[in-house]
């Protein structure tokens, strides 16, 4: 069972509200996440793209803008290497958008995830000298490429990178000594030395970076391609803080009213033409399209389909695509179900760090499964495949605990390895060697029994009786939602749960009516496990507890965590209360 905990953080809720014309409950909400002064609250409900930081503040960018510039003057051939996930995917096609608007000689090139691995390696480079390549722009990889790079240096060619992981480092003396490619120039404001003001930028969005310093900030082009930047931010799981809230905003805006033909055919597969293009759909149907093509197979046929100015013909791509999502989904599925129980049998599922190893799993599954078993555990996940050369692993973290500096402790076990906080790869030689890690990082590890329990963060009590249409409207400028902006929270104690009905065809969802202390009555949905909820009524209340919910009248009493939201069918609008969290 989770842990609640209601925020309540100092600060003048009713003079906010005053000041903004807003509600109280907004206002608070605001404050509980830390925008708690007027100046603050403005930039975040209305704040707009002339408020995104300056690129020339991220370190080398006007540098590696020169230099890139050169390059296209003298008509040098100039490859990009991005990534096979989404991130890489976008960052890739800025990238090559923008140098192709400058004319460049210009093109791309994605690793392969079961051919290539992760980011740049020495075969690609060898390619690059081959094909007569002067110069390689990385995007969404190359901080950790030192070797690859300095082999590159050695061949004559230029490189540049342009990334968001964490900085490789080692620990001498209890010092952290970082350690960086011999690149002529860095992108990356995790950069020791880098003063961006915010740190929490993806690969996508350097790139774009890069491009606003190589065409201008109002140039059409660098306009065109911010529905990718917040694409690659929401699918890449970066906070909706700071500037990736407006470029997040602005890109739904744009995919809202002028989709790009690419990512229109996406919309229209999925049936979303009619609909508001939100957060959600490019975090669980948009963006993990593009990403099931480096699964599965090429990433290279997502790019293609970005590339597309005629409909009809992305419109094949995309149904191609979703195909492909639809079989990475089922087999996800059926290898998480195999994993967590294979977990159970070992006894390894209340393991401080959970290190599984499935070797018959496809490799490009891994970290979907890691991030699956991590939900269901509520523990750090590292999940190793069988790979070409020994074994490969992708991770998921918690917020307290990082990842990358725990397995930086480790790094005399891989022959690969980078990421960051909340999510990692790595890859050994044998398969031995899992037992050793998994050995080391339970024993390195410092959570306690309180950190595997999973919190939940309430931004408001308020009975239900307060909810309205108009604070559920109200409650959509926090929007976008996502990671580090959740949807707001509220929460009421000693409700009377007094009847419910199954809803859908396969009564996986319910209605239930509630009646709070104050004797109103509520319609709440829940959309959760119906099977764990049912058992949670049956423990509390006695054998027969849910079928009685069903079919009579009841009076059990709960406390409930729910949110707001704007129902609309058939053009009418109403208020939803769906429930989250019961106890």
């Amino acid at each position: 069972m989770e842990k609640w905990f209601l925020k309540n953080k100092r600060g003048d809720a009713s003079a906010l509200a005053d000041a903004l014309q807003i509600s109280p409950v907004l206002a608070k909400i605001l404050i509980n996440r830390d925008v708690n002064t007027e100046e603050l609250a403005r930039t975040y409900l209305e704040g707009n793209m002339q408020g995104l930081h300056a690129p020339e503040l991220l370190k080398d960018c006007v540098k590696a803008a020169d230099i890139v510039k050169k390059k296209v003057i003298e008509k040098k051939f100039i490859r990009i290497i991005g990534d096979y996930d989404c991130d890489g995917i976008c960052a890739t096609f800025i990238l090559w958008s923008v140098l192709t608007e400058l004319g460049a000689h210009v093109d791309y090139c994605l690793p392969h995830r079961i051919k290539d691995g992760y980011g740049l390696n020495i075969s690609m480079i060898e390619d690059a000298v081959r094909d007569g390549v002067d110069t390689i722009v990385t995007c969404d990889n190359g901080i950790a490429a030192i070797e690859q790079i300095a082999f590159a240096k050695e061949q004559g060619l230029t490189v540049i990178v342009t990334d968001h992981h964490e900085v490789p480092f080692v620990e001498l003396d209890n010092e952290r000594r970082f350690q960086l490619p011999a690149a002529v120039a860095i992108v990356n404001m995790k950069q020791e030395d880098d003063t961006y003001p915010f740190k929490g930028i993806c690969g996508a969005v350097t790139a774009w970076k890069l491009g606003q310093v190589l065409l201008g900030n109002e140039h059409p082009v660098i306009k065109a391609l911010i529905p990718y930047a917040a694409l690659a931010t929401v699918c890449d799981v970066m906070d909706l803080m700071d500037e990736n809230r407006v470029l997040v905003k602005e890109g739904l805006r744009i995919l809202n009213t002028c989709p790009p033909v690419g990512l229109e055919a996406l919309i229209r597969v999925y049936e979303l033409k009619d609909k508001a293009v939100s957060a959600y759909h490019l975090g669980f149907l948009l963006g993990p399209c593009l990403n099931a093509t480096g699964r599965l197979e090429t990433a290279e046929y997502a790019l293609k389909l970005l590339t597309m100015t005629e409909p009809e013909q992305a419109l094949v791509y995309a149904y191609e695509l979703k195909s492909l999502n639809d079989t990475r989904k089922n087999l996800t599925l059926q290898n998480t179900e195999k994993a967590i129980a294979e977990l159970k049998a070992a006894g390894h599922d209340e393991d401080k760090v959970i290190v599984m190893y499935l070797p018959e799993c496809h490799e490009s599954l891994a970290g979907i499964i890691a991030g699956r078993i991590r939900e269901a555990c509520h523990r750090p996940t590292l999940v190793f495949t069988k790979a070409e050369e020994g074994v490969k692993a992708s991770g998921r973290s918690m917020e307290c605990y990082d990842m990358f500096t725990e397995l930086s402790a480790c790094k005399d076990l891989f022959t690969k390895f980078g990421g960051h906080k909340m999510a990692a790869g790595l890859s050994m030689a044998r398969e031995e060697d899992i037992e050793e890690l998994r050995k080391r990082l339970c024993e390195q590890c410092t959570l306690e029994k309180e950190d595997f329990v999973e919190k939940v963060h309430i931004d408001v009590a308020m009975p239900m009786s307060m909810a309205s249409l108009q604070l559920a409207k109200e409650l959509e400028c926090l929007e976008p939602f996502g990671n580090g902006n959740p949807k707001p929270l509220l929460a009421e104690k000693n409700l009377l749960l007094t009847n419910g009905q199954l809803l859908g065809q396969k009564g996986n969802a319910a209605r239930f009516t509630v009646k709070s202390s104050d004797g109103s009555t509520h319609q709440v949905v829940y959309f959760g496990n119906l099977q764990i909820f049912h058992d949670f009524l049956e423990e509390k209340y006695g054998p027969g507890a849910s079928d009685k919910l069903y079919r009579y009248t009841c009076a059990f009493p709960i406390n409930m965590i729910y949110t707001l939201q704007v129902n609309t069918y058939q053009m009418r609008e109403s208020l939803q209360i769906q429930m989250k969290y019961y106890c």
